[in-house]
């Protein structure tokens, strides 16, 4: 004869169904942090790399300036919108959308101060400036995170030097 024992009140005992239950209910709270730690990732590989693009494509339109030398540079001498274009969208990592409605760049010689008379004839002289403006619209992919579009914009100025 055996004699059963209520084993209600010791303790580890009826947890088996309580881990698991436990388990299903924090699994996807832990997951949905897991992917939005990852999106966040994304958001800030794109705003480095505008930030970064922006800062390059003045560097380079500013060394490519009116009186720049076409045996040296071998492409666009002098750079003009649609040169500049292309150079950011041929630096664009992996990962970034380079079709025209996303990556947008747009670049204008401006006058510095001090040099309105020769810069406003002649925007591409050496000592005039060249301003690149890189916007990105960024987009989550998942579905629990906002659908909307972020847009990322940097601002680059330089001197031209040739």
């Amino acid at each position: 004869m055996r004699i059963r024992r209520n084993l209600q009140g010791v303790p580890g005992h009826r947890i088996q169904g309580n881990a698991l239950t436990e388990f299903a209910l924090i699994l996807p709270v832990v997951v949905a942090c897991i992917f939005g730690v990852i999106e966040f990732g994304r958001a800030l590989y794109a705003y480095h790399f505008v930030s970064n693009a922006a800062r390059e494509a003045t560097r380079w339109a500013s060394v490519r300036g009116q009186s720049c030398d076409a045996t040296v540079y071998t492409s666009a001498c002098p750079a003009g919108q649609s040169d500049i274009q292309d150079f950011v969208a041929g630096i664009a990592p992996p990962g970034i959308d380079k079709s025209p409605s996303t990556l947008v760049v747009a670049a204008e010689w401006v006058v510095p101060p001090g040099k309105s008379n020769s810069c406003n004839k002649f925007p591409k002289n050496p000592g005039c400036a060249v301003q690149v403006q890189v916007t990105y619209n960024f987009k989550f992919v998942l579905p629990f995170l906002p659908t909307s579009t972020y847009r990322m914009k940097s601002t680059s100025e330089m001197i031209i030097s040739q």
